[in-house]
Order: structure tokens, then C-alpha cells, then sequence
């Protein structure tokens, strides 16, 4: 007896939905930071959270919709030092969360940056963030701090004697100023995307 079309459309369906689709390696998914962590603040241990700003999709359908929920770890938060020293951040992603309350173990990694901060690039397959050295930054400070002093002392002696003295007092100043300044620190906001890859498959049933 032959089966009627319609039930061996169903039949295939929900076999397909109990065998599931996979979320192939090396897939690229764009995250969206819902809470902002930064490392002035941030201790390994905290919990971040994010959405998923594109779809997922696989096999003829949408595996994972806009807006799915994904929780993360801090892994590493480092400071920028006032001398030496950048400051950095590692999360790994744990978690995603559907609508339906179903939830997966995931092991992507953070590929790149999108933010409004400058300077903020991943530096390893760990995912670690790491913020840009400040060197020009500091050389213009000193440089404009100097200037700023030797147009004082020129003013006040009248001569390049004083304009020497006062730009020495200012270049002193500025050198003291950044050694005193911490370097600019990473800060994830909320609305920052984050590119991530799956390294290895992931079956959604």
C-alpha cells in the first residue's frame, strides 16, 4: 500500500529533526555584546552575555535565529600598566541559549573586533583582545608639554636661554605625566560585534 505524499514528506521531516543539522567547523557567526565588560573592572570569572546578530544557517534551513542567546566567561582581564604593559582580555563562549529554553555547550573562539574604541584587535586563535601601544600618544603629549613650556619660559626671560630652561621643565612634566597615566584600557561595550568561529561541529537537534 502506498503511502500518501503528504505523510512521507512528514515521516522524512521528523526524521531529519531527530537526526538533527550541523553547524559545520569553521563557521563564521557575528555576535552583539549585551552587557559591556572592560578591563578596568573586569576578573576572570565574570559572566558575559550576547546575541547572536546573524542567523546560522544549514541543510535548507535557519539552525540558529537572530537573537539567540550566548553566555561567555572572562578568562583573563589584564590592566593597562602606567610604565609597560597593554591591556588585554580572554573570553570563551560557553553556552547557547534558544527561545525554547534549549540549550548547547559551545567551544568558538573570538576571530575579530568591531567596536568604537580604537586600537582593540584579537592577537591569538585564543581569542584574546588586546589593546594598541600608546607610544605616539605619549611622545605628542611630552612634545606638546615641552612646547607649552618653552613658550612660558621665553615669555618670562625673553631670551632662548629661558625658552630652553622652559621647555626642559616641560618636557620633564610631560615625561612624569605619562609614567603617572595608565594606558588606554579595552572596553567591550554593549552593541560591540564580535566575529567568532566554531572549531569544531555542532549538532542542533
Amino acid at each position: 500500500m502506498k503511502l500518501p505524499a503528504a505523510l512521507l514528506f512528514l515521516s522524512g521531516f521528523l526524521a531529519y529533526g531527530a537526526l538533527g543539522a550541523d553547524i559545520p567547523a569553521g563557521t563564521h557567526v557575528l555576535l552583539r555584546m549585551v552587557s559591556s565588560v572592560s578591563t578596568r573592572t573586569a576578573q576572570a570569572g565574570d559572566q558575559v552575555y550576547l546575541q547572536t546578530a546573524s542567523p546560522v544557517a544549514g541543510s535548507g534551513q535557519i539552525l540558529v535565529p537572530v537573537g539567540t542567546y550566548v553566555q561567555g566567561t572572562v578568562l583573563e582581564s589584564k590592566r593597562s600598566g602606567r610604565v609597560k604593559g597593554r591591556a588585554q582580555i580572554a573570553l570563551h563562549l560557553d553556552t547557547l541559549t534558544f527561545a525554547s529554553g534549549k540549550v548547547y555547550k559551545i567551544e568558538p573562539h573570538v576571530d575579530s573586533v568591531a567596536s568604537d574604541q580604537i586600537g582593540q584587535k584579537v592577537v591569538d586563535n585564543e581569542g584574546t583582545v588586546k589593546q594598541a601601544g600608546t607610544k605616539m600618544q605619549d611622545a605628542g603629549r611630552i612634545a606638546i608639554l615641552a612646547g607649552s613650556g618653552a613658550a612660558i619660559g621665553g615669555f618670562t626671560d625673553r631670551g632662548w636661554t629661558g625658552a630652553g630652561i622652559g621647555a626642559g621643565i616641560g618636557g620633564a612634566v610631560g615625561a612624569a605625566t605619562t609614567l603617572l597615566t595608565r594606558g588606554k584600557e579595552i572596553d567591550l561595550r554593549q552593541g560591540t560585534t564580535l566575529d567568532v568561529i566554531f572549531d569544531r561541529p555542532l549538532t542542533i537537534q
